[in-house]
């Protein structure tokens, strides 16, 4: 079981789904929130990303870089995804690199300026970790090592892919939160909150009586999805 904190839910509640190294969409998303704040103005207000900041998209540094700078105009809580767990993993065991070059790990280490060729050949996943350690600047590893797996705001539960049905939200495990797919997406179950997640891309975000899904994969549509829940309202914010 992980630790989830409870806080309470804030007059606007604005959550971004999986990034994955589209720095480009996450700007036109910093200026989307700005401006909607312009519009639409708040005090208590509060931003949360869902995970999935690296791999895949080609600028997982630059992703990591900006959000390490706290880039949102308001109050802001990073929670972890899969892949940031695919890369603590093979920094902490190099031979979990075939797993993470087929998820996406090529791009990541690339974006920080690390040969990829022995890599991409199933070599030398020693000397790939070592250079990558090397690559990547504090702030990003402060960065990781600050984020949440779930948090519960309020009416909602927010997590990176969902959570096990008939499992007490507070007794959830680590890797049901990162990982888990069709038991939960095919689940009618009452989980106690309304679960807001990404992980598994769609065409639209999803709303459904039990759980809100808001990735519709940047990295290959170029669209990233911010669920703004306010009061009982549900509305998105798109950037494309």
């Amino acid at each position: 079981m992980h630790a989830i904190s409870s806080i309470p839910q804030p007059a606007r509640l604005y959550v971004i789904g999986d990034i994955h190294g589209r720095v480009d969409l996450l700007e036109c998303m910093i200026d989307q929130l700005h401006c909607d704040l312009e519009k639409h103005p708040v005090n208590d207000c509060l931003t949360v990303t869902i995970g999935d900041y690296i791999d895949r998209g080609l600028k997982s540094r630059d992703v990591l870089d900006r959000l390490a700078g706290r880039p949102f105009p308001t109050a802001f809580i990073p929670l972890k995804g899969n892949h940031e767990y695919l890369l603590e993993t093979f920094l902490r065991d190099p031979s979990a690199g075939g797993r993470w070059r087929r998820l996406g790990g090529l791009e990541t280490l690339h974006s920080y300026g690390v040969d990829v060729g022995p890599f991409m050949r199933g070599r030398h996943y020693d000397g790939a970790a070592e250079a990558l350690r090397s690559a990547v600047p504090q702030t990003h590893f402060d960065f990781l090592a600050s984020l949440d797996t779930a948090l519960i705001v309020g009416r909602y539960f927010l997590c990176h892919a969902g959570v096990y049905p008939g499992v007490p939200l507070p007794q959830q495990h680590e890797e049901d939160l990162l990982w888990i797919r069709e038991r939960f997406l095919n689940s009618n179950a009452d989980f106690g909150k309304i679960v807001v997640h990404g992980h598994t891309p769609v065409e639209e975000p999803e709303i459904l009586p039990n759980r809100i899904n808001i990735d519709t994969g940047a990295f290959m549509t170029g669209r990233l999805t911010c669920v703004v829940l306010e009061g009982g309202r549900v509305r998105f914010l798109t950037a494309v």
